[in-house]
């Protein structure tokens, strides 16, 4: 147990303590061993291949449907001894921690969860009575609810003392979790309606389904990571038309899910938020480079091309299904609560959201990042220069959901840019994402 908190290792021995408890407990006189070993073998099978989610570190265990399975056939004593299959699973076999763990909290989510279905009268129907399936059918989503709600909740416990999560990103990772386990859940039911029928047989009819079903959520998992790469892809294009920017594109989608996350965004948005952050200037592949980094007073014509870069950028990736709110993002990420930006000249709550937060994001990244006519400004100074555009120039509630999530998450700036020997870089003394500095215009004095 190295490297864990003494607070999480405490837990850790709590809830194998109670497991262990509950166990010893526990009569075995009436258990059918038979189907014991059984449902054992099929929670070792599906345990040793887990389904992955759409959310970072997330797994499926196919196991839920053999331990609720058991709930139904053999009761809280033997749904918790089963639980403890998790002990010799091969998914972890050289993490004796998250063995222990995980066999101990499978042990008590299957014998509270069979208590559940016990108290809500499912084993006053026997397995041989007609309609026994449709009787036991509302006691079993009790007990399915309750196993769920068990395994996540003592599994959120050790992931916060240990601070390998933080509480507002379990409670947006939380709903996808639940509905997998739920769903491989209710296979449990079908175990238990077709064992009357072909007994133990039952076990390797659902093997099938369970791993084509496996199959499906490997192959979104896979999608969602080809989305990701197609998307860093676009950012490295544009940052390589500008060192000085490189990173910009990554760090004003964290900056943007940061704030989403505090104003409270489902989690579908959250995730639309991140890609329009890290894709928010993708428009410059259409700008000229010796506009981007042109050192000195623009032209009109010069800065006309800057102010189309959000279009542009709609351009590029309005195709891209999966985007959906996202371009909304991208396209008005100039706007000004004023009505004084770019490029349609919106104000107040004409803007969409995603803008207005991406807004926020991408000011106060260009602020804290050196530039090549600039050292980095601190974090205080672009907080204030925050504070000084609310409701001139950033949405006032977006701005105070940022700061708050900064004050509690912290901001890393980026590290000074060393430029290669054997590259010639222009620089520029103009950053139409930093609010604080002008942009000029030859001949006609300056422009923000």
């Amino acid at each position: 147990m190295r490297g864990l908190p003494p607070a999480a290792w405490a837990y850790v021995c709590g809830v194998a303590a109670l497991a262990a408890g509950l166990i010893a407990t526990s009569s075995f006189a009436e258990l059918d061993w038979t189907k014991l070993a059984v449902l054992a073998l099929l929670f070792l099978v599906c345990d040793s291949a887990p389904a992955r989610l759409n959310v970072e570190r997330a797994r499926v265990s196919l196991s839920f449907a053999a331990s609720l399975a058991s709930v139904v056939l053999l009761g809280p004593a033997g749904a918790a001894l089963l639980g403890l299959c998790a002990l010799v699973t091969g998914q972890r076999f050289f993490a004796p921690v998250k063995r222990l763990f995980n066999g101990a909290q499978f042990a008590i989510s299957g014998y509270i969860a069979g208590t559940v279905f016990d108290l809500l009268g499912g084993h006053e129907f026997k397995e041989a009575q007609p309609r026994w399936v449709e009787n036991v059918t509302g006691p079993f989503l009790g007990a399915l609810v309750t196993f769920v709600l068990v395994n996540l909740t003592l599994m959120a416990g050790v992931l916060l003392l240990s601070r390998q999560a933080a509480p507002r990103e379990l409670l947006s990772e939380s709903g996808q979790l639940a509905v997998g386990c739920l769903g491989y859940g209710m296979v449990g039911l079908l175990i238990a309606g077709l064992w009357p029928l072909v007994g133990p047989f039952a076990a390797v009819l659902v093997l099938m389904p369970l791993f084509i079903a496996r199959w499906a959520m490997e192959q979104a998992h896979a999608q969602q990571q080809a989305h990701a790469a197609t998307l860093a892809a676009l950012c490295q294009a544009v940052e390589t038309k500008d060192y000085y920017t490189r990173g910009h594109s990554e760090r004003v989608s964290r900056g943007s899910v940061m704030i989403a996350q505090e104003i409270g965004m489902r989690a579908d948005r959250v995730e639309a938020i991140r890609y329009a952050g890290m894709l928010h200037d993708v428009g410059k592949l259409g700008v000229p480079t010796k506009v981007l980094q042109k050192n000195g007073p623009m032209t009109e014509e010069e800065f006309a091309a800057i102010q189309l870069h959000p279009m542009r950028g709609l351009e590029i990736v309005r195709e891209i299904g999966f985007l959906d709110e996202a371009l909304a993002g991208i396209m008005h990420h100039h706007e000004k609560m004023n009505g004084r930006g770019y490029p349609m000249g919106l104000a107040g709550d004409e803007i969409p959201e995603f803008a207005r937060v991406i807004s926020v994001a991408d000011a106060f990244d260009a602020m804290t990042s050196t530039r090549s006519y600039r050292p980095a400004r601190g974090l205080g100074e672009a907080v204030e220069e925050l504070r000084r555009g609310m409701g001139d120039h950033f949405d006032p509630v977006i701005v105070e959901a940022f700061l708050r999530a900064l004050d509690r998450e912290g901001w890393e700036p980026p590290e000074p840019v060393v430029l290669p020997d054997d590259d010639v870089v222009e620089t520029t003394q103009q950053d139409h994402d930093d609010p604080s500095t002008p942009i000029k215009i030859a001949g006609d004095g300056a422009r923000r």
